[in-house]
């Protein structure tokens, strides 16, 4: 019992000091990133400050509940709402600002009860046997290799990150190889590269981190860029401390260097801080409030984004939300999470916490399907799929990012081959 209320206090104050540093990171945003919206006015601070601690007691619920896919996910989305609610305050957007600040806080917690609390496991009809789950990773690995051999016949550039903007819309290949591209570097490889570490292949789990640098030259993705970097950083962490302190880390340390990086030395820390502070942590948040003050003052979807609905639905919409946004208010074709889909911008602020409550529902799911592996694992296999769930809506990373895949794989992954692992989890946690 002590050392639970130890591990919650340090997980608390781990916490509070992201959340202080988060509304610090969007001063300096503010200032740096000038032209999107992220304003900042110091006379209007304590009403924001109080907004933040307001929502801050939401993050209580993280010291109490076990660590889950839903807990993981759960703390980034909540991260894009506690920076929108801080950014709510300064916008200069002209719509009801009270009433979209109360259903984000009210949506946030709609969602997070059923992420964070449905975790009972689904009892296992089929599960592949330890040799067969080995053979499929090594097919994961094998075709990851055709499909890059095929995009980079239609598109390979190397270009650095403050240039891709200028070449990525030239891009062209079949759509099918879309999917595929995506799907591998999203879900598949990173499930294979968790695999492979819980088994010790260590030689394939490095044939992993080598084919996703091949991605970044035939997607020009920043994410693709740095997902060889972020599964080992998550690996390391997973090794060092349990997996809750892992989830709050992986977004504290970085935010941590930089506003450090840019305090000290503001000329020669752009580039990290627009690709970290600006572009992973801000934008997200950033785009809840420009999709906020676009659809206050027009139609709602009602869902008829969602590509299989469309032909079914008189939709006001004959574009993809992204490419409407980039007319309106020429920021870039600006994709967002689930809140501001399959919430705000589908069903209006008033309905919007009923609409992410069953969002909250499909992650319970993911909890459920994956109950009973290693935290480590849930946390490589998902590493990526959890900054692609702040940036597109649901159903696009369902789908189009193969988490509904990754949801079906690790319900068949054999639990004895974790046995051990488990064990010795269980043990650094008690301890």
């Amino acid at each position: 019992m002590a050392g639970e209320n130890s591990e919650r206090l340090r997980l608390a104050f781990l916490i509070c000091l992201h959340i202080a540093l988060c509304c610090v990171s969007l001063v300096y945003v503010s200032e740096i990133r000038t032209g999107f919206h992220i304003l900042y006015d110091p006379s209007l601070l304590y009403g924001a400050i109080a907004a933040v601690i307001a929502f801050a007691a939401v993050a209580w619920l993280f010291t109490f509940a076990d660590f889950s896919f839903g807990y993981l996910v759960g703390f980034y989305l909540y991260t894009m709402v506690l920076g929108y609610l801080w950014l709510n305050c300064f916008s200069d957007f002209d719509y009801d600002h009270r009433l979209f600040g109360l259903s984000a806080a009210v949506s946030a917690i709609a969602f997070l009860l059923p992420a964070l609390l449905i975790t009972a496991p689904i009892p296992q009809i089929y599960t592949m046997s330890v040799i067969a789950f080995d053979r499929f990773l090594t097919l994961i690995l094998l075709l990851a290799v055709p499909t890059i051999a095929v995009d980079a016949a239609y598109n390979f550039r190397l270009v650095s990150v403050d240039q891709i903007y200028d070449f990525r819309d030239k891009m062209a290949s079949p759509t099918i190889l879309n999917y595929l591209t995506v799907m591998n570097y999203s879900t598949l490889l990173p499930f294979a590269f968790a695999g492979f570490v819980a088994c010790k292949a260590y030689w394939r789990s490095g044939a992993v981190l080598v084919l996703l640098l091949f991605f970044y030259p035939i997607t020009l993705t920043k994410l693709a860029l740095f997902t060889p970097v972020w599964l080992v950083v998550m690996l390391l962490l997973s090794r060092l401390v349990e997996a809750r302190t892992v989830v709050v880390l992986s977004l504290l340390v970085p935010v941590l260097a930089g506003v450090l990086l840019v305090s000290l030395f503001r000329a020669h820390a752009i580039t990290y801080f627009s690709t970290v502070n600006f572009r992973m942590v801000a934008i997200p948040s950033n785009g809840m409030d420009v999709y906020n003050d676009y659809f206050s003052s027009h139609d709602l979807t009602y869902f008829c984004q969602i590509s299989m609905l469309k032909p079914m639905m008189n939709c006001p919409y004959r574009e993809p939300l992204s490419v409407v946004m980039q007319n309106t208010y020429n920021l870039g074709n600006f994709n967002v999470s689930l809140f501001s889909t399959e919430g705000t911008a589908s069903v209006g602020p008033l309905f919007a916490p009923i609409s992410v409550f069953v969002c909250g529902l499909v992650f319970a799911l993911g909890n459920r399907l994956s109950a009973g592996l290693p935290p480590s694992f849930i946390l490589l296999s998902a590493a990526v799929l959890t900054q692609i769930f702040l940036n597109v809506p649901l159903t696009t990373a369902l789908l189009t990012h193969g988490a509904a895949i990754m949801f079906l794989l690790w319900y068949v992954t054999p639990r004895a081959m974790f046995e051990d692992d488990a064990a010795i989890e269980q043990t650094v946690v008690a301890g």
